[in-house]
């Protein structure tokens, strides 16, 4: 996978309640992440730019929500985000990150 799309894989972190829920308890980190990357991808991108051991990812697409404004009914982009677990010992630190 070249440079360019590691970079573009990888939209940011999700932070949530669920998803600092599952930091806390099995060591996994919640990004958002590209509509057309896959697990593969993903996996490689966030063990290039953390500098770390992935053991596992899961994907899920999320649907964008149906929203009525004073023009009419609209609609958010759907999305994807992926549950990366890493290795025991291991941690992502998102201020000192290079």
């Amino acid at each position: 996978m070249n440079q360019e799309r590691i970079f573009k894989v990888l939209v940011g972190p999700h932070v949530s309640e669920k998803a600092s829920l599952v930091a806390d308890q099995s060591n996994q980190y919640v990004f958002k992440v590209a509509r057309d990357a896959n697990k593969r991808e993903v996996k490689a991108a966030v063990q290039k730019l953390f500098n770390v051991q992935v053991e596992d990812v899961r994907v899920a697409n999320c649907r964008g929500k149906t929203r009525r404004t004073r023009y009419g009914v609209g609609r958010q982009s759907d999305w994807k985000k992926a549950y990366v677990r890493l290795a025991q010992g291991q941690e992502i630190d998102f201020v000192a990150a290079e």
